[in-house]
């Protein structure tokens, strides 16, 4: 009898991982959304709307021999995984990767793709109409934004506000000065080691007054990019779960969240050890695609080797529009041709594509 696997979301984990199991078990894909959403090409798409319909792909060819439910799960126990409307869906293994969310209009609030929609032409009028634009938030969302914003539109006066005293502190230090130094040359103000008070919303871009430091300022537009949280709240009822940072839930060795011998969790929305970065499901998956696929066939996962998260920094990749940005790729920090053509230039949109054998609109 073939194995039953339900994966729960079906983003940078979830799509490719239920693909690469359809053909050695009976698999069932669990995600509400109509499309799946890609998320540095939607940072991008704020200022270029002709991106939007590139990056908002379709799921309906994902699959041949696995199954999709547009659907939100609600709950996931030992046996299962149960539905909104009250299904419940068997499985041998369940794999949660709900993801995380983020601030409009770079991820959909629940399933609305529609509402992602509008949203982006919403707030792309608004930038286009704004003339000085701040940005809360340095971390990869907000600098990059900074950098799109200077690229495309350099008449903007960008302010990129942050807490930390220089750009991506956790990494060695010449990724955040290069990134620094190249946003200054686009003409971006750069305001550092000062806390911005006074959103008037941590999720939605608006126009307001920021307090930053003993400044007050008004700007016409203001993107919240404070950092994402993870879409937990299926996992917070296992039993024996504990939460550690941004809403993830800690797993053990082996992926689990909890004391279900079944259960997985993957991606952002489990701290395996990896940081929250797209970047992070290229060690992941190997490891999934491989332990399921001998679970399948009958192994024990205790008996299996144990997911090893990077042991050092995952490689970083910033552009700062489609020509400029650094990347630090664990032995090296890299410049504008390196990271232009491993990210700037299509934004990985070619390979999701191919992934959800889409082609091109």
């Amino acid at each position: 009898m073939s194995r039953r696997i339900v994966i729960i979301g079906g983003g940078y984990i979830g799509a490719p991982l239920a693909r690469s199991l359809e053909n050695s078990a009976d698999v069932t894909l669990v995600e509400p959304r109509s499309h799946f959403v890609h998320t540095p090409a939607m940072i991008r798409a704020v200022v270029d709307s002709t991106l939007l319909d590139r990056a908002l792909i379709p799921y309906d060819r994902l699959l041949e021999k696995g199954r999709l439910i547009p659907a939100r799960a609600t709950g996931v126990d030992g046996d299962g995984v149960t539905l909104e409307d009250g299904t419940r869906v068997e499985a041998d293994w369940i794999v949660v990767a709900t993801g995380s969310s983020n601030a409009m209009p770079f991820k959909p609030e629940g399933a609305d793709i529609a509402g992602l929609r509008a949203d982006n032409q919403r707030i792309h009028a608004q930038l286009r109409s704004a003339s000085t634009i701040a940005i809360v938030g340095a971390g990869a969302v907000g600098t990059e934004l900074a950098g799109e914003i200077a690229s495309a539109m350099p008449d903007k006066a960008v302010t990129l506000i942050s807490a930390d005293k220089a750009l991506f502190p956790g990494v060695p230090g010449r990724l955040g000065r290069a990134l620094a130094d190249k946003l200054r040359e686009q003409g971006v103000k750069l305001i550092l080691g000062t806390r911005a008070e006074g959103l008037a919303s941590l999720t939605e871009p608006h126009a307001g007054r920021l307090n930053i430091g003993e400044k007050v300022q008004s700007f016409d537009l203001i993107f919240p990019a404070i950092g994402s949280r993870a879409s937990s709240a299926l996992l917070e009822n296992l039993p024996e779960t504990q939460k550690s940072f941004a809403g993830r839930v800690r797993t053990d060795p082996w992926m689990r969240p909890s004391s279900l011998p079944n259960v997985l969790a993957a991606g952002d929305v489990g701290d395996a050890g990896d940081a929250m970065t797209i970047v992070a499901t290229s060690r992941q998956l190997p490891w999934l695609e491989r332990t399921l696929q001998a679970l399948v066939a009958g192994e024990t996962i205790e008996n299996m080797k144990p997911y090893k998260p990077w042991e050092a920094r995952a490689p970083i990749l910033v552009p700062l529009g489609p020509e400029r940005g650094n990347s630090f790729l664990v032995a090296l920090t890299a410049g504008d041709w390196i990271t232009r053509k491993m990210k700037g230039e299509d934004l990985f949109l070619s390979k999701y594509r191919k992934l959800l054998k889409a082609g091109r609109p």
